[in-house]
């Protein structure tokens, strides 16, 4: 039976894709069959042919070393940078949650643990028209739990407490926190981590450097964290 989790972060550009790929990576290494899945990708270039190229699933293939096909990674691939909801309605092709559920019970069909990343932060809407789908429709609708990624640098603190106070008040799991871009000795940043820790009452299950090719975690301690 397939296991999964959700991950999502503080904000745009903290490091979700990156995390995810070691994420992906560590469990792949450890044996089990593992899979990448994201509903909505936006600010991805065309190839010669002009089709787009989901940059994310690409980054997490590479990184983490997984065969997985990228036609299954990502249902909803968009060229503009913006939210899926505002790209939609620029390209067309608006996100149908059906299609994201059956994308993602496929891959639990083949796959032992499927990592999920969302778009952008906690609150990025995936379409708004005549219907409406936040990210956090998404992680209730597959039963997920959650992973905060946030930056270690400045003003780290504010961003996840406030995602969590909201994660929280709309019943969504968190099993822990990962903060990327740190620099161990760092004194801002290490003291960033228990600030988190301190107001938040969530565990940091690892931090990660830049330059990090493997997470710092052990693979069983990762792998309960699957439900």
């Amino acid at each position: 039976m397939s296991k999964s989790i959700f991950i999502t972060g503080t904000g745009t550009d903290v490091g979700k894709t990156y995390v995810t790929g070691l994420i992906v990576k560590k469990l792949k290494e450890s044996g089990e069959k593992a899979a990448y899945y994201k509903a909505a990708m936006s600010g991805n270039k065309r190839d010669e042919n002009g089709q787009l190229i989901p940059r994310d699933a690409v980054f997490v293939q590479e990184i983490s070393g997984i065969e997985q096909p990228l036609k299954s990674m990502c249902p909803y691939v968009y060229e503009n940078a913006w939210s899926p909801h505002l790209a939609a309605k620029a390209e067309g092709n608006p996100v149908h949650m059906d299609s994201i559920i059956q994308g993602y019970y496929r891959l639990c069909e083949q796959y032992d643990y499927i990592t999920m990343e969302g778009s952008g932060g906690i609150l990025c809407p995936i379409r708004f028209d005549e219907k409406k789908i936040w990210l956090e429709d998404i992680i209730k609708a597959l039963s997920m739990s959650c992973i905060i990624i946030a930056d270690a640098g400045l003003g780290t603190i504010n961003s996840v407490v406030l995602t969590a106070e909201y994660m929280k008040n709309r019943s969504i799991p968190i099993k822990g926190m990962i903060f990327n871009h740190f620099h161990k000795g760092d004194l801002m940043e290490e003291d960033n981590v228990k600030m988190c820790e301190e107001r938040t009452g969530i565990r940091t299950l690892a931090c990660v450097g830049d330059d990090d090719l493997a997470l710092t975690m052990n693979a069983d301690l990762l792998k309960e964290l699957y439900n």
